[in-house]
Formats: structure tokens, sequence, C-alpha cells
């Protein structure tokens, strides 16, 4: 059976069925045909599978044209799941979100592997990307592979690899960010590795599915940790009258020992506001509490309310009410240059805001009507940013700081800016308050 595989992919005849068709994998099929294995896209959205047959982009930092060129070279896309039979290699990358109570929801892995159950076979290569816990592969994939009357590094074979997808950076694409691959027996690991060594430069062999498992935790909790920190010492730089921005891009000359993080309103997207979380719910069960996680994950969730007081004492000081104000949000997306609305932490912002009377509408060439959520709601579309615009606003909440946005224009025209994203750290006025 392995001898089998590794020959398809070495000959590039091995076919890759993709599951779940968002920001990890519609990158991943655009690469794998670009190196020209054949690619089976798999969603549950048919409005998702019908724009990607159009040649049209679901997200908009992919143009409409490498779909088109995807497609070209033979993508295909499908709600039919039987038609995973037809896979070698099926890449598993669905959502796995946090549930009501801040536990881990793999609701949209195993109905994945529920929906893919009765049509796998002998010779295929099964491989979790999704954040999860460390065992997730082990425990809940495998005996899911046994059920389907599949052994695991005998008929068929089973790996853990973590995505590394980051949207918007153009300085990375998904072949030039190294792959960690992990599997619990000698075979899924070969296969696993000669599978993604096909289309990605650098692949990294650990030891275990657990063992990849807890690197892609790591990579998230380290980042919200420092961000964490920079989020608190933005505080008590702020109070002692000093920028923090300032201090950070001076304390990155530093070649060696650091690395810079910046502070914003929050923390969002699908990784970092969620992994650790998935972290500290596993270590309970070996009776550990992460309360250095824990802490971190506090300040960053205290940041949106923080720049809620921010806003509420600037427009005091000029004798503004919130409650009669007209507040206009400058980016919804969790980043710059993205239209990725996911635990945006400028969401979150919004809603105290409108909880205190506010009149709020937005501002995001990115995300040009609010989305669908499952927690929250605005029927609000962007406003376009003019000098008149800016102007008939009390205040504008710097919350995304996207590249298309005029700042000069902005700084020119607003009664009154809220910063907290640091774009005008350099340029100190009395009407922009760092937030």
């Amino acid at each position: 059976m392995l001898d089998e595989l590794l020959k398809k992919i070495a000959d590039r005849t091995a076919r890759v069925g993709i599951v779940g068709l968002g920001y990890v994998g519609i990158p991943l099929a655009m690469r794998i045909t670009e190196i020209g294995l054949p690619v089976l896209g798999f969603d549950i959205l048919p409005e998702r599978v019908r724009q990607l047959h159009s040649g049209e982009s679901p997200i908009r930092h992919i143009p409409a044209d490498a779909i088109r060129a995807m497609r070209a070279r033979g993508f295909e896309a499908t709600c039919d799941y039987s038609r995973a039979a037809e896979c070698d290699a099926l890449l598993i990358c669905v959502p796995t979100p946090l549930d009501k109570h801040r536990e881990p929801d793999l609701q949209f892995v195993t109905s994945t592997m529920d929906s893919l159950g009765p049509y796998l076979r002998a010779g295929q290569l099964l491989a979790l990307e999704s954040t999860t816990w460390p065992g997730t592969t082990a425990e809940v994939l495998a005996p899911q592979l046994v059920a389907a009357g599949l052994t695991p590094g005998q008929d068929a074979f089973l790996a853990y690899s973590p995505e590394r997808e980051d949207p918007g950076n153009p300085d990375f694409d998904t072949s030039r960010i190294p792959k960690v691959v992990g599997a619990d027996d000698e075979a899924s690991q070969r296969a696993g590795v000669a599978l993604y060594s096909t289309f990605i430069d650098t692949v990294v062999p650990v030891s275990s599915s657990r063992a990849a498992e807890m690197v892609k935790l790591l990579e998230n909790i380290y980042r919200a940790v420092n961000i964490g920190l920079v989020n608190e010492l933005k505080i008590v730089a702020q109070r002692m009258g000093l920028d923090i921005f300032e201090v950070i891009d001076a304390a990155a000359t530093k070649p060696f020992g650091f690395k810079a993080f910046y502070p914003g309103p929050g923390i969002g997207g699908h990784c970092i506001p969620v992994d650790p979380f998935y972290l500290t719910w596993k270590a309970r069960e070996y009776g550990i509490h992460t309360r250095f996680i824990e802490l971190a994950g506090e300040v960053n969730a205290s940041m949106p309310e923080y720049v809620v007081g921010k806003t509420l004492h600037a427009l005091n000081a000029r004798g503004l009410v919130m409650s009669r104000a007209r507040l206009l949000v400058l980016g919804i997306a969790y980043k710059r240059d993205v239209d990725d609305v996911r635990e945006s932490p400028s969401v979150l912002v919004m809603e105290r805001l409108r909880d205190w009377g506010a009149h709020i509408d937005y501002a995001d060439g990115q995300v040009p009507v609010f989305p669908v959520m499952r927690e929250h709601s605005f029927d609000l579309a962007s406003v376009e940013l003019t000098p008149q615009t800016v102007a008939s606003y009390d205040a504008v909440l710097i919350l995304t700081d996207h590249s298309d946005v005029d700042y000069a224009m902005l700084r020119d025209h607003a009664r009154l800016i809220i910063d907290a994203r640091g774009r005008f750290s350099n340029q100190p006025a009395p009407h922009i308050i760092p937030a």
C-alpha cells in the first residue's frame, strides 16, 4: 500500500482532496496544482463551490486570476463527499473554534470525518491541518479510520500537519513556509513527508502527531503571550506619557534576543484568540493550570474595553456625550489588508460603543458589507472615506490600519482620532489620542 502511494506521489499522479475551501484550503489547492498534482476540493457550501468553478475568488486578498489559473490546471470543487474515494490523499482544513464555554469545538472535524467515513479506502493518506489539542489525531481521527475498516500504518495512513498561512502577507507564500509533519507510525510519516515535500520547500518531521499538534499551539501561544505583554506595557507607557511604538521600534534594533510585537485593540483571527484555550483545556486533564497563558488571554481580552474607555474620556474632555456621539470605526477586519473578521476586536469595540448608545458606522474597503456572524450583528455597509464624511463624525477610531487609507486626509479632517494601532505614533497632535 505504501509503495503504491509513494509511487503515485513521485509520478505526480496522486489525486489530492482538500476538505474545507477557505483561508487555508484555497492557497493549499493553488500551490498543489502549481506542481502538477490533480486536486479535488470539498466544501459544504454550494455557493463556495459555484464561485470557484466560475473563476471567482471568495477571499478578497486572493485575486480571481489566481482562481482561474487553478481551474485551468484542472482543479475541481464539489459538495459530494462520495468523491473522496477518488482521492489518494485527503487534507482536512476545517475550522476548530471554541464553544460558548470557551472550550474546544471539534464539530467540524468530526462531521467531516462522518461525511468521509463511508468513502475512505485502503491506500489513502489522511492528514489533519486544523489547529487542535495534542491527541486529536490519535484519539479522534484514528478511531474513525478504524471504524471505516482501515488500520493506520497498514492499509491507510494518518498524519497531522498544522496549517501556517499568514493571509495578506506578501513575503511568504505557501511553498516557502516550512511545514511540520507528525505521525504515529513510520509508514504514515513517510507518506506525509513524501506528499508535503512535493509542494513545500522545507518539511520538518517530528516524532508524533501529538508533537506536531503541540507545535501549532506553541507558535500561536507565543504570539498571544507577547502581544499580551506589549498590550499591558502600552497602558503603562501611555500613563507615563511615553509612545510605546517608539519604544518597541527602538528595542527592535537589538540584533539578538528580542522580537518586536505590537499592541492593538485586542487580538483576532482564527488562531491567536482560540489556540491558547485548546492547550489550557487539555492541560486540565493532566492537573495543570496554565496561569501564564490565561493571564495573557485576560490582558488581550480587556483591550476592547480599554479602547472604549479612552474614547469615552476623549469625548468627555471635549464636552461630548457618548450616547449622542457619531463615531466612525476604521477597519473591522482582524488584521491589516485582509477581509477576515473572525474574532475581530473591532467588532467587540463596536458592540460596546453601541451599548453606550453611540451611533456607529464603519469604513473598511476590505469588507464592503458587514458579514453574517454567529455571535455579532450589525446592519451596516462600509462608508466612503472622504474629507466631508470624516469631518461629519465626532470621532474616528483606528482599529485596523489598512494600507489603502489616506491617513494624511484623515489627520487633516477628523475632529478627533482614537488611534489604537499607532498609525500616528510619530505625529502627535491635540486631536489624536493613542489607545
